[in-house]
């Protein structure tokens, strides 16, 4: 009785071995991607505009960045999103420090020497001391502004984003999958 061509086995395919992830793999690499890759729900992105833009209007010029970064790696956000949405938020910081250097005046009734940037300048570079007595109490205030003020600017980017961002992933899961009936063999859908 002749064997059938179709009866017999599959030959067996070993899976391809990887070599082993070196250190700078490991300890560089991998958590690059991590970081790029991560977050990337339509309500884990609307969360990071939120926070970012929250964050943009830290009024410590300087500060935001590092800020973005750490509350970013904390609450496994994405990197490239969050500190996007903080420097695209410059034009509203820069107004936003003084005013609420202005309001923290008022908050807490103190009258606080003016702000000219020369004279603070001088002062910093002249006498640091000084300069964070002078204007130390005067930042608290600013921050204590801030503190009061920003869950409502976050909670309102965030359900304003949430929505739109959810939309979008609607229409591109829409369109890959009409692309994908098209054509299946294609690669990238």
């Amino acid at each position: 009785m002749p064997e059938n061509p179709d009866s017999s086995p599959a030959p067996v395919v070993a899976p391809l071995a990887l070599p082993p992830r070196n250190f700078f793999q490991r300890r560089l690499l991998d958590p690059i991607v991590a970081q790029l890759t991560q977050g990337l729900t339509p309500e884990k992105i609307a969360l990071t505009i939120a926070i970012g833009s929250s964050i943009a209007m830290f009024p410590l010029l300087g500060t935001t960045t590092l800020i973005c970064l750490l509350i970013g790696v904390f609450m496994k956000l994405n990197q490239p999103i969050i500190q996007a949405v903080n420097y695209a938020c410059t034009p509203i910081h820069i107004p936003f420090i003084y005013y609420s250097f202005k309001w923290g005046e008022k908050l807490f009734g103190i009258a606080h020497s003016r702000l000219e940037m020369k004279v603070m300048r001088r002062l910093l570079l002249d006498d640091p001391l000084q300069f964070a007595r002078d204007y130390g109490a005067t930042a608290f205030h600013a921050i204590v502004v801030w503190a009061i003020l920003v869950p409502f600017w976050g909670v309102a980017v965030y359900y304003i984003a949430r929505p739109i961002l959810r939309e979008i992933a609607r229409v591109k899961a829409e369109a890959a999958a009409r692309t994908a009936a098209k054509s299946p063999d294609h690669p990238i859908p």
